[in-house]
Formats: C-alpha cells, structure tokens, sequence
C-alpha cells in the first residue's frame, strides 16, 4: 500500500489510496446557489463560486487517485419526523427557525424532494459514490458514515464543502472524537458568515483538531499516489 505526503499544517501528513477518503459536506442548491436557503436568510454567496471549482479539483483529483468519495444531503423529510419540537436542533437550526417565521416557506428550504435538498450539477456524485442523507450538521450525527468508514479500513478523512463553520467543522471535530485523522482543504470550503468566521475554523482545525491542507496541495498528493498505484 504506497502512501504519499500531504503538505499540511500543522506539518506534513501521510495519505494513502487505501485508508483516506474524501467527505464532501452538503453540496446542494441550499447553500450554494442564489435563491436557496442561505440566500434567502441574507448570508454572502459571494465566495461560492470560487468554493464550488475548489470542491471540483479536489473530487477530480481524489477519483483520479481511487480514492473512496463520499457526499452528504442535509435536510429534513417533508413530514420533519426527524426533527422532532422537543428535539434542540428544532429550536436551534436556522433553517427551521426561517421557516417558522414564515410560514409560506413551509417544505421549501432543505426539504427532501426540492430545488433546495438537491446537490448541485458541479459536484454530483459519481455512479458508485456513496451518499449519506443526514438532519444534523456533523456527518456522523444518525448516519452510516462510520460504518462505511470502518468497513473500509479508513482512517484518514479528507473534508469539504459548505459550511466550514457549521457541517464542515462539526464534522472534523466528531473524526478527532473517534480517532480518524481529519484533514480540512481550506479553500474548498466557505464560511455561512463573515470572512473572520472562516479564518476562525482554520484556526480551529490546525491548532485543535486536525490538519489543514489546500486544493493545489491536495492535487499535488493525489497526482503522486495515482503515479504509485
């Protein structure tokens, strides 16, 4: 099994074909697009666009090196049996909250089966990539993503996507918790926020909870471990 390393902060990290996957968090219309739901609740898009061609390196390179891709769709079932009222994250999502206070956006924002839930065309998955649908912001809370992550022998996480500060961030948190090495790609992500928030969370990841890494860094490993296969 060849191993390659990644240039990351705080220092350099192996990866290997076989024991890193890539976590791509909630790609969807909902929080990339204009007209979804971060739109909609008057957060800044602006830095989408460069955050979406960013995620579109990282998944051509990690497919190129055979690496394990793994995507997951935030939101809830139309009828919110997930989300229960007495559940906090009925009283504490925005999204949720958004919607209470207006009623006519009731099943529209991060609903299964809309616009909003659906992952966008740039960063679809690929057929036999593997897609966890979850209702909480980490990608572990009530998924099969450890079970997946296991049965495979992974043990390194590569995450992306948005938010950094929400699904991103909790995710890596909850890897560090259950003794997987987590890596950030710092500029294939974006903050749901101001730009002090994201610098916030790379701060968080480095000195805290993982690594920190970029996409040119990233393409650069990958290129040497599909070379080694």
């Amino acid at each position: 099994m060849a191993s390659v390393e990644l240039s990351a902060r705080p220092e350099p990290l192996q990866i290997s074909s076989n024991t890193t996957a890539i976590v791509v968090n909630d790609m969807q219309n909902a929080f990339c697009s204009a007209g979804g739901y971060l739109d909609k609740v008057g957060f800044d898009l602006s830095e989408a666009r460069a955050t979406i061609e960013a995620v579109g390196r990282v998944l051509a390179a990690a497919r190129a090196a055979g690496l394990l891709v793994i995507h997951s769709q935030n939101g809830f079932a139309p009828d919110y049996h997930d989300i229960p009222a007495g559940s906090p994250w009925w009283h504490k999502s925005p999204a949720l909250r958004h919607m209470r206070a207006h009623p006519e956006l009731s099943g529209q924002i991060l609903t299964e089966g809309t616009w909003d839930f659906a992952i966008i065309d740039e960063a679809a998955p690929a057929p036999g990539e593997i897609v966890i649908r979850k209702s909480r912001p980490s990608c572990f809370a009530g998924t099969s993503l450890e079970t997946h992550l296991r049965s495979r022998g992974i043990t390194t996480l590569v995450v992306i996507g948005i938010a950094i500060n929400v699904g991103v961030e909790w995710t890596l948190r909850e890897a560090m918790s259950r003794e997987f090495f987590g890596v950030l790609v710092e500029d294939a992500t974006m903050a749901a926020g101001p730009a002090e928030v994201h610098r916030a969370s790379v701060y968080n990841v480095e000195r805290f909870v993982g690594w920190v890494t970029t996409t040119a860094q990233f393409e650069i490993a990958s290129r040497a471990l599909a070379s080694a296969a």
